[in-house]
């Protein structure tokens, strides 16, 4: 905003700021947002006729509040107009502007999944890592979550989404998808990124989530077997690769006491310590974003939240760690 008001004096003066101020403050530093306008640009709507679109870096701060918090399209912006950190995130001055409504921002958001835009901001933060000497190579952890989806069939259609499939996992069934990742080994960071209907094995995405340069694989006993598989077995880059896959559970109690024992039992700590960074990614996306539960029917749209969260995953953690700074 260009001129400060009399709110935004009387904000200045607080004793101290709220983690959602932190949080986005941090986000609205580090994220490169006249790159990100220019990958919309070209889709973006260039008719003269009828009312002005709304500017993009606008529509596009709407559509990421909405993806953080886990909010409704009438809810962000509700939101919007109530929350003065949401306001000044927005960069609105309502002496002059309003904020953009519910069905502006759905066709924004259609725009986005349309051309898979999405992917390509993942990337570009990626690249952008991998330029900087943020993101390491050779070595990546896999893994994967389920995300639960409506199970209700009272909606238009009395039927369930059918992308979306129920699988078991110990003792209790869950209807919805799977998000796959592949974790760099070194930092953490997400390099890749994919996503099937909740019935279909970690192991049969795996092969997609490895880099060309990995020498070591991580995962966890899902995972057994992996180099016995046929995208594996026949490239002679992943057949060579070290793939250091977690016992089941309790394995190594099968072992007599002694040397081997605990040796065994060592070996899967070490492993195990290495394969927690995944879960750290998990946790940002199911705890900071709010990302439980779908709030799209389809595989795709589902996935194009996840590449924006993902994405927001690696530019949060980046800088936490004060990489922001040379980002």
């Amino acid at each position: 905003m260009k001129q400060q008001t009399f709110t935004d004096y009387e904000y200045s003066n607080r004793k101290r700021q709220t983690k959602r101020d932190e949080f986005l403050k941090i986000m609205n530093d580090i994220i490169p947002w006249d790159e990100w306008v220019a990958y919309i640009v070209p889709y973006y709507y260039a008719n003269k006729v009828g009312r002005p679109p709304r500017g993009i870096e606008t529509m596009l701060r709407m559509y990421l509040l909405q993806s953080w918090f886990n909010l409704s399209d009438e809810a962000v912006e509700d939101s919007i107009y109530d929350s003065y950190a949401f306001r000044t995130f927005m960069r609105l001055d309502f002496m002059s502007e309003q904020v953009p409504d519910a069905t502006t921002l759905c066709k924004f958001r259609k725009l986005l999944v349309d051309n898979n835009i999405g992917k390509v901001f993942f990337e570009a933060i990626n690249r952008c890592l991998e330029a900087h000497g943020h993101m390491m190579r050779g070595g990546t952890v896999v893994d994967a979550t389920i995300i639960e989806a409506p199970a209700s069939t009272k909606n238009a259609d009395k039927a369930r989404d059918p992308e979306m499939h129920q699988t078991k996992k110990g003792n209790q069934w869950h209807f919805g998808m799977k998000s796959h990742i592949g974790v760099d080994a070194g930092t953490g960071y997400i390099h890749s990124v994919t996503a099937t209907a909740a019935n279909i094995h970690d192991i049969t995405e795996a092969h997609k989530l490895i880099r060309d340069d990995d020498d070591v694989f991580y995962g966890d006993s899902a995972y057994i077997g992996i180099m016995f598989r046929d995208e594996i077995w026949f490239d002679s880059h992943k057949l060579g690769i070290d793939y250091r896959i977690n016992e089941r559970p309790n394995s190594y109690k099968k072992l007599p006491e002694g040397y081997a024992r605990d040796f065994a039992k060592s070996l899967e700590y070490r492993k195990s310590s290495v394969r927690a960074k995944v879960e750290y990614a998990f946790l940002l996306v199911k705890r900071q974003f709010g990302y439980k539960k779908t709030v799209y029917r389809g595989i795709a749209k589902n996935l194009h939240r996840l590449h924006v969260l993902f994405c927001s995953a690696n530019l949060l953690m980046c800088a936490r760690a004060g990489g922001w700074r040379t980002a």
